[in-house]
């Protein structure tokens, strides 16, 4: 058993399926955040917050990745390290804004079709896309999440707060991971959060897309494992 516990964060339209290879891998499974009974990445961290007691280790994805940050800013005392994939620390911008709402009311008045085919460009790379049975995975847990998930996702995500202080006085051990081809969150954003935290480590993936923790499980499992090696109690 770890010294902490880890807890992950699924992100956007995303169920535990996201780190089902990661939680078999690595020798300890940890917990899941919840990421659909609230609409604030406020609540969420502290929903998470209250999973357990002790030291842990926040492992995010995207938006996971703003929770995990506001979990560190709301208790760092507790963080034993951090784990931000495919993330970043800004807040949302007004043009982002303006997509999500228009996504939103799409939903509420013509029906949820959740991620369709033509959106998968977005979350996974040119060559991930051609593995169909990774691409069923991703249209199952938009599905599962639902309307109502999705609202209050991307109703979560709006009201997001930047975190660059937070990284800044961040001082355990934090990995920084993202997909070369990650076109939702490129890579300059993760090398401006590595920047800021003191004991960061940067991962750039190779020619994978947003969705890392499923495109490059491997990968992914490694750098946790060896975050997890480096985490302090």
């Amino acid at each position: 058993m770890l010294p902490f516990t880890p807890i992950f964060i699924p992100g956007l339209l995303c169920t535990e399926l996201l780190f089902a290879k990661q939680r078999d891998m690595l020798p300890d499974a940890g917990l899941i955040a919840d990421t659909m009974s609230h609409d604030t990445i406020h609540d969420m961290a502290r929903a998470a917050l209250g999973l357990c007691d002790g030291p842990l280790v926040p492992v995010g994805l995207s938006m996971g990745g703003y929770v995990a940050l506001e979990m560190a800013r709301l208790a760092p005392q507790r963080m034993a390290g951090m784990a931000l994939l495919s993330t970043n620390c800004q807040n949302d911008s007004e043009a982002s804004k303006a997509q999500r709402q228009h996504a939103i009311a799409l939903a509420q008045h013509k029906g949820f079709q959740g991620v369709t085919r033509h959106l998968m460009p977005r979350l996974l790379s040119p060559a991930a896309i051609k593995d169909d049975a990774l691409v069923a995975d991703v249209l199952a847990m938009a599905a599962d999440i639902g309307r109502v998930g999705f609202v209050q996702q991307q109703t979560a995500i709006m009201g997001r707060r930047a975190q660059h202080d937070t990284l800044t006085s961040f001082t355990a051990p934090l990995l920084v991971l993202c997909g070369t081809l990650d076109i939702l969150t490129p890579p300059a954003l993760s090398v401006e959060m590595a920047g800021l935290a003191a004991e960061a480590e940067l991962c750039l993936l190779d020619g994978v897309g947003h969705l890392s923790s499923m495109e490059a499980p491997e990968a992914v499992s490694n750098a946790l494992e060896a975050l997890f090696e480096r985490a302090v109690v």
